[in-house]
């Protein structure tokens, strides 16, 4: 299968053999998309929690802390 990558639209076959950055074509371009969500120039829309959200949504803390306990090699592929 033939995707564009999400950053410069260049077709990539969509396997782990010919591409292993996919859908990206490159690690400059996943470095790329990797800079903008972590700059939140790129975000995913979601509705505004109210003041009084529920008691179980998942706030930021928890969220790292989850990440903390993640293996030092998980974030490196």
């Amino acid at each position: 299968m033939i995707v564009k990558c999400p950053i410069c639209a260049k077709s990539v076959e969509w396997s782990a053999e010919l591409s292993p950055y996919r859908p990206f074509c490159s690690k400059k371009c996943q470095l790329t998309d990797l800079g903008e969500w972590a700059s939140e120039e790129r975000t995913i829309p979601a509705a505004k929690q109210s003041p009084d959200a529920s008691p179980d949504a998942v706030d930021i803390e928890e969220i790292e802390a989850m990440l903390s306990q993640q293996p030092d090699d998980f974030f490196k592929h």
